[in-house]
């Protein structure tokens, strides 16, 4: 048989994949990036051929398919290995020695990020956050996470996957709660069976749903919801109780309820708890919430790096539909409601609650101009809810126990409990759910052990890479938006990440800017070209290569981006560099003016 021969067969069997997971989905343009990922893992890439035939049965320009397909992360137009090595090098990954497990893979493989070996076998790559913060460094080997690495471990790990393959070790992804008090939130979490909605039922699972759709008016539902002042805890604090008011007084001849699970936050990983925890929490309050705005339909929108939890929520909604907890005329309410689940395909910045809109769609990520918001246009220009997991978890406890008894948590102002994640250099890393108000000094101390080594405390990033570096004067307010607001600092995902006096500020910064400009959609040129002329400088001080300009250089660059920048991420994606040239300002000169490293962290060049 001729090469030409051999091509042909070889085409004609990837057409005949593509057809048969065509055939899976509905022929809307909603399917592509489903399609295109599904086509990615049959076939190692997405080919040509491949492209054209599915934007053939959507009815897309291929121009429009290859768009999806070079955006998203996950996607690839040309051929990798067998095996995919994604390696996080974000600041939790970074602080915990990620560029040492790096450099133990390149040398052990021979090849560097964006290459293949020439066997065939491995390809190195970088990825978003994984996800699994307090267990860093973490690579992910086709969709498989292992974590606590080191450099020793590398070689016997690439070893055992030419022998065994991936998933010949466990993934430890139970992650250890560091508080023992009233959770709300992750009340069930290690405590339920998350794949027996049996287990669910038992704790009274689907009990406030029942009580919101037979007991309450809509109305009502949305009411207690804005008497419990839950604020949206996925970064901006807006009440939930008048986002779901908007929505169920707009016009519009469909509404959709949208839970954003594209967790991304370096250093994030609460929503995952609840995903891989406890799912149908998730799924009851979507179903309140559908009620609350007169929505029949929701769509759970899941970060394709959380194939564990896609798969926990494809068994819950299945059980929820065979117990009726999910489907037509709910508990003889009359009402009816089903959930979609959306997987992403590798892009942070469909964390933005219009670019995950344009995902689901069938679109690049790229953010909407706002207004109009989605509570009055938003999925299919019809108005939609979106609210992050953890936002949405504190909705069964409200409605069974109502405002007042949620009230009795938190502050005045912001109610209720937060769940933190802990990562960096203190002694227990986990996730801790404590009531709002709590301070940062007893986040650390009580729940994290305080600094692993004994070392001294130096900063924390607060609210993940998005958010500022807290110093040691900061240690003492209060862990709520607008306590955290009044000295410059934001709660955005309740990520802390804790540095010790070995890490170098500046270093960090890198490691932070090098995230955005590797996630930003580069829509926009403030953050296109502003993350990536931040990540330049900012390495360039790391290698001891600083000119006496670089401050002010920052310094104007990052406020830019904050005033001008298309949308949140890339307004908040200065936040670090800001804090640090306000409260660290001594150690960034040191490297810009001296070429010193006060932490000792940087190998400079001079």
């Amino acid at each position: 048989m001729s090469k030409g021969e051999t091509i042909k067969r070889v085409e004609a069997t990837d057409i005949a994949l593509v057809h048969e997971i065509l055939s899976r989905h509905q022929p809307h343009p909603e399917s592509l990036v489903s399609v295109l990922s599904q086509v990615n893992e049959a076939l190692g890439c997405l080919t040509p051929a491949a492209m054209e035939e599915v934007a053939s049965a959507l009815k897309l320009p291929t121009s429009h398919v290859y768009g999806a397909a070079t955006f998203y992360s996950l996607l690839s137009t040309v051929p990798k290995g067998q095996y995919v090595i994604r390696w996080c090098e974000n600041a939790p990954c970074h602080v915990a020695g990620a560029t040492q497990v790096l450099a133990s893979l390149c040398q052990a493989l021979g090849i560097g990020v964006g290459q293949t070996t020439a066997d065939g076998v491995f390809s190195l790559g970088a990825t978003s956050c994984l996800g699994c913060c307090d267990q860093g460094p973490a690579v992910s080997i086709n969709g498989e996470v292992y974590s606590d690495l080191t450099p020793e471990a590398i070689p016997e790990l690439l070893q055992r996957l030419r022998r065994q393959g991936v998933g010949a070790e466990p993934v430890a992804r139970q992650v250890p709660l560091l508080a023992d008090e009233r959770p709300i939130v992750l009340a069930n979490y290690g405590r339920v069976d998350p794949e027996r909605i049996e287990d669910y039922l038992a704790q009274g699972g689907y009990a406030a749903a029942r009580k919101a759709l037979t007991q309450m008016t809509p109305e009502q539902v949305v009411d207690e919801i804005k008497r419990s002042g839950l604020r949206g805890r996925g970064g901006a604090g807006f009440p939930t109780g008048l986002k779901w008011e908007f929505t169920a007084k707009a016009p519009g001849q469909a509404k959709y309820i949208v839970a954003n699970a594209d967790e991304s936050e370096p250093g994030t990983f609460k929503d995952r708890l609840i995903l891989e925890g406890d799912p149908h929490r998730l799924l009851e309050a979507m179903t309140i919430a559908g009620y609350a705005v007169g929505a029949a339909v929701g769509y759970i929108y899941v970060r394709g790096e959380y194939a564990h939890g896609a798969q926990r929520l494809e068994r819950a909604l299945q059980q929820a539909r065979e117990q009726g907890c999910l489907g037509a005329t709910l508990f003889g309410s009359g009402f009816s409601f089903d959930i979609h689940l959306h997987r992403g395909a590798g892009a942070y910045v469909c964390g933005e609650e219009t670019a995950l809109l344009e995902s689901i769609e069938g679109r690049r990520g790229e953010p909407r101009l706002r207004p109009p918001y989605p509570p009055s246009f938003g999925l299919w220009g019809q108005p939609t809810v979106i609210n992050n997991v953890e936002t949405l978890a504190n909705v069964p406890p409200i409605i069974a126990n109502g405002a007042d008894w949620y009230r009795g948590f938190g502050t005045e102002r912001s109610p209720g409990t937060k769940v933190f994640t802990l990562s960096g250099r203190v002694a227990r890393r986990g996730a801790v759910e404590a009531p709002m108000g709590i301070t940062l000094r007893q986040v650390i101390q009580d729940f994290g052990g305080g600094l692993s080594g004994g070392r001294a405390f130096k900063l924390a990033q607060v609210g993940g890479s998005s958010g500022a570096l807290v110093p040691p004067s900061l240690l003492d307010v209060p862990m709520d938006y607008d306590s955290l607001a009044e000295v410059g600092a934001t709660m955005g995902s309740g990520a802390v990440l804790v540095g010790d006096d070995r890490v170098c500020v500046v270093d960090l910064l890198k490691a932070t800017m090098r995230f955005f400009a590797y996630e930003s959609c580069g829509k926009c040129t403030p953050c296109r070209l502003g993350t990536a002329r931040l990540y330049e400088i900012l390495s360039r001080l790391v290698r001891g290569e600083g000119q006496a300009s670089d401050l002010e250089d920052m310094d104007v660059i990052a406020r830019n981006m904050a005033l001008a920048s298309y949308c949140g991420l890339g307004q908040a994606a200065p936040t670090a560099v800001l804090s640090a040239l306000k409260h660290f300002r001594a150690e960034v000169e040191a490297h810009a003016r001296g070429k010193a490293c006060p932490a000792g962290a940087c190998a400079m060049s001079s």
